[in-house]
């Protein structure tokens, strides 16, 4: 039993009370009877039937309603001095530019045309095969229509072709007494009129034989909702294109050596053998010290470990207010000044859930890692089977520990002012208000396991204990001034367990649900209580939007305001962009296909020069980021000459080169290939293993940026598997591998997390991987962020997987609702702080501060630069005009404190570039310029790419 400082004599008034000791001794599985006396129960004399498992002594208090300490040490607020954290050190990367600062150049064309002509849209053509054999693996389900496609021909047009003799092996599948047997379907007939159209498609359905409660665990599609399988929940309707089927379920190619022996080890991380998500909100708790915080939205959870005022071992609940934000430094660089950076303090431990029997020797595990939940467990020592569970789902409205035969002690490194016992709710629901030294209000819901009450004393001025050897469920919800506190009442008794993502898609309209597993002893009568985000109150649908509950509202962190709901799934609608391609576009219009004459006269003559470097040794680096951006350069320049500057014969020949260069990687021939960590289960660089430094390659190895670096591989693919589609069918189980190594969609593919990268809850990804950190998970570039969404789509609509294909657009939308809610600051901002907005961009956004800098410098083009690129297609979808328009006038205009015309290095073309979105002739003019300097283009894109980009947007009159 752990030691507790602080503790302070309760009121001596209230030693008067009539205490009952009960003494019993019971075998196992006794029934013993225990007569409570309570001068406030609604039952002075209850009899309450138990199940005592464990002979012991039980004493029931009589507590009055109201208690009080004698004596804290307050005075005017709570003495956090010595406990709170308000500055942690921006870190986590190498301080390295984002792009190779010097490469090798050469001043004419070395390419030579080769025979080719126009590529229509989907690659070229070939004669039907007399004959298609295809295997289609179809996933096991007990919920809906399973769709599988698979590209098995290429038919030119026009014509009709007849693909018969489908089948689909009928397969009996047996999973806890229910039989699921499979069907085959009709053949499939293709016509094609004015392109080429390569898709097979076979369908299967799904029958179940048994009863409907059985559940086979390991064949529920990732894209049902847990807690609504009766019905279909989209107004778009469940017949649309589901975009959550599995990429694939095989393992990686066979060219990615499997690899034990991660650097990182998992650590107490209990009944998981399979993929664990590296980049969540709940990585602190199993790396490193342990001491970091899990911030699962409004709230952060923090083991204490025997610090804070309260001394204790328990799990510590955070939850900090809009006015205890600490900024720093006002930046005199900047017109309005700015604040530099602000976090939210840590080490505030307004309530913690402990327990008497917790001390030196508490161990915290995890289990049941997923996208969106987990669980953590405090135990008194290794292997013991008494313990505290936390279930930790983002959003949720209550923090519930679940307590396993232990003495429950709820303390407060804040003090408690007053403890109010409220009464019972819902028949076996103990209600108590929590008033702390800091003014701010906290319930607390107790339910036992056998309808006992918790007895919860006051015995210090930290610290509230209940009953020994108590079995039962604890809630803890900080009360917004204000709100009301009926909401909370009704949701008691009930919390999310698990958390799960689903949707639909059309061709230009998304619905996307974010919903819950319910669990609790009223979870059959009561709906959960959630709080959602400022860009999910945008999003929801009419239905969604009726259950928000706006008079009940907590700050977060970093993402504003969070709002309650209360229902148990959320539905969110998005607008695709099914235009947007790989050719010059903006939201209001269908993309451009065609360039002024002028343009295409210069980018003629500029091309070919770029075209004929050597991609060999510009791509085949030492760090997967520089070899990708290197890659998907080359790609823009290949498409820009094949479509938009009538040079086929030379993209042709530039073609070949590439894919030549491209294929150093999918054979896994590159300086540092690729394993797959068999621990976490993911595609890593070998270069840590290798060199034993954490930090190379920005930590790919160690799960950093992953995101960021396969996006680029993944655009390139699109784009050469767009010019060849032979190519495409080749290499697509790479590609799909370094896809599903970042963004699986199924929990039915069990070689990889279900979205490594990518926070459906918060609406982007993150980059930090496997390092602990006291700020969480950052991310610094959205624009590659967004980078990946967009490879995503376009290498989807490049093999005909449809539902990637739409996903890679939802993914695009929504990250581009969320970039704009919380990283890209206009003035009309309501979800960062005041104070902060004048810096435009956030520059690293963590899960709890936002510091405007980078990881390789705090220059002002760095800063904001870094959310620009690359420069593609979807860029004038994430950053608005109105956004673009302010910055550049903030930052970069003539006469501005970092004018873009003083701007050194590739930096100064990453400018010009995005001043195509508000300004296309300036930025046309500056890449145009008879005496331009190479030097202004970064390692990552080209003049090529700028010239036709600008034009593409107006540019050339």
């Amino acid at each position: 039993m752990s030691s507790h400082a602080g503790r302070q004599t309760p009121d001596c008034d209230h030693a008067s009370q009539d205490d009952e000791t009960l003494s019993y001794t019971s075998a196992s599985e006794s029934v013993v009877t225990i007569v409570e006396s309570s001068s406030y129960s609604a039952s002075p004399d209850s009899v309450i039937t138990v199940v005592d498992r464990q002979a012991q002594t039980v004493t029931l208090t009589s507590i009055p309603s109201t208690q009080s300490p004698t004596d804290t040490s307050m005075e005017s607020g709570a003495n956090m001095t010595g406990s709170i954290i308000t500055t942690l050190a921006t870190e986590g990367n190498p301080p390295v530019q984002p792009f190779p600062t010097s490469l090798p150049s050469i001043t004419e064309s070395t390419l030579q045309p080769a025979n080719a002509t126009a590529v229509p849209l989907n690659g070229t053509t070939s004669a039907p095969p007399l004959s298609i054999t295809a295997t289609v693996t179809i996933p096991v389900s007990t919920f809906e229509t399973v769709v599988s496609s698979e590209t098995v021909a290429s038919i030119p047009v026009p014509t009709v072709v007849n693909i018969s003799s489908i089948t689909v092996a009928p397969t009996t599948f047996t999973s806890d007494g229910t039989v699921i047997v499979t069907s085959s379907a009709q053949p499939t007939v293709i016509e094609t009129t004015a392109t080429v159209l390569s898709e097979t498609t076979i369908l299967a359905n799904h029958t179940v034989t048994g009863t409907a409660s059985t559940v086979v665990a390991t064949g529920t599609l990732a894209s049902i909702m847990p807690t609504s399988t009766d019905a279909c929940r989209f107004t778009l309707g469940c017949e649309s294109e589901d975009v959550f089927q599995p990429v694939a379920i095989g393992p990686p190619p066979a060219s990615i050596p499997n690899v034990p022996g991660h650097p990182v080890s998992r650590l107490n991380i209990n009944g998981m053998t399979g993929p664990i998500g590296t980049n969540k909100f709940y990585f602190n708790f199993f790396l490193g010290s342990q001491s970091f915080p899990a911030f699962v939205m409004p709230y952060s959870l923090s083991w204490s470990k025997g610090g804070g005022n309260a001394q204790s071992w328990g799990m510590a609940v955070s939850h900090i207010d809009d006015s205890q934000k600490v900024y720093g430094p006002n930046r005199a660089d900047i017109p309005g000044n700015p604040a530099s950076y602000y976090i939210n303090p840590l080490g505030i431990q307004s309530i913690i859930f402990s327990a008497a029997e917790l001390g030196t020797s508490t161990v915290l595990s995890t289990d049941s890692l997923g996208d969106m939940s987990g669980n953590a467990n405090l135990s008194p020592n290794q292997g013991s089977t008494s313990y505290i569970k936390f279930p930790m789902v983002q959003g949720m409205a209550f923090v519930t520990g679940l307590y396993e035969s232990l003495q429950p002690e709820i303390q407060t490194g804040v003090f408690f002012r007053s403890v109010v016992r409220v009464g019972q709710l819902k028949g076996n629901v103990y209600k108590y208000r929590l008033t702390l030294e800091d003014g701010k209000l906290w319930l607390l819901y107790a339910s036992s396991s056998y309808g006992l009450n918790p007895n919860l004393k006051l015995v210090s001025s930290t610290m509230l204990q209940g009953l020994p050897r108590w079995s039962g469920l604890i809630q803890i919800a900080k009360l917004p001034p204000g709100a009301d506190e009926q909401i909370f009442d009704n949701a008691c008794g009930v919390y999310p367990s698990s958390g799960a993502v689903g949707g639909y898609a059309t061709n230009s309209t998304a619905q996307y649900s974010l919903s819950w597993t319910k669990s609790g002893p009223y979870a059959s009568n009561s709906t959960l209580l959630m709080y959602a985000l400022p860009h999910h109150i945008q999003s929801f649908d009419q239905n969604t939007a009726g259950k928000v509950r706006q008079q009940v509202q907590l700050q977060t962190t970093t993402k504003g305001t969070a709002t309650a709901v209360v229902s148990d799934y959320w539905i969110l609608n998005e607008q695709l962009q099914p235009a947007m391609g790989f050719e010059p576009w903006r939201p209001d219009t269908e993309g451009v296909t065609s360039l002024p004459q002028r343009a295409i006269d210069l980018i003629q003559k500029v091309a070919p020069i770029e075209a004929s470097q050597d991609m060999n040794a510009q791509t085949n680096l030492n760090s997967m980021y520089f070899s990708g951006k290197g890659l998907s350069k080359f790609a823009v320049i290949v498409y820009t000459m094949n479509n938009l500057a009538g040079q086929q014969g030379l993209a042709a020949a530039a073609l070949e080169k590439l894919k030549a260069a491209f294929a150093t990687f999918a054979e896994n021939r590159q300086q540092f290939p690729l394993y797959y960590d068999t621990d976490w289960k993911g595609l890593v660089s070998s270069a840590s293993y290798r060199t034993g430094d954490p930090g190379v390659d920005f930590g790919n190895s160690y799960y950093n940026d992953h995101h960021f670096h396969y996006g680029y591989f993944i655009h390139a693919a699109a784009v050469i598997g767009y010019l060849d589609p032979a190519w495409a069918r080749a290499n697509k189980d790479y590609v799909n591998a370094l896809i599903r190594d970042v963004a699986n969609p199924s929990t039915l593919d069990t070689y990889f997390p279900i979205f490594r990268s990518f926070d459906w809850y918060n609406g982007h990804s993150w980059a930090k991987g496997l390092f602990e950190t006291g700020d969480g998970k950052d991310q610094e570039s959205t624009s590659e962020d967004a980078m990946f969404a967009y490879g995503l789509k376009m290498w989807g609509r490049i093999i005909g997987d449809l539902s990637m294909e739409r996903r890679g657009d939802l993914m695009l939308s929504v990250v581009s609702r969320a970039i704009q809610n919380y990283f890209l600051m206009d003035s009309d901002n309501k979800n960062q702080p005041a104070r902060f907005i004048g810096n435009k961009a956030t520059g690293i956004l963590f899960e709890n501060k936002a510091d405007h800098v980078t990881y390789f410098g705090a220059n002002l083009e760095y800063v904001q630069g870094i959310q620009m690129v690359p420069a593609l297609p979807f860029s004038t979808l994430t950053r608005t005009k109105k956004f673009v328009q302010e910055e550049w006038e903030l930052y970069f205009a003539d006469g501005a404190v970092a004018q873009a015309q003083t701007v050194l290095g590739g930096w100064k073309g990453i400018l010009f570039g995005n001043l195509a979105i508000i300004n296309p002739q300036a930025a046309w003019n500056f890449f145009s310029q008879d005496n331009f300097d190479p030097s202004w283009i970064d390692g990552g894109a080209s003049l090529t790419w700028y010239l036709a980009y600008t034009a593409g947007l107006g540019g050339v009159s």
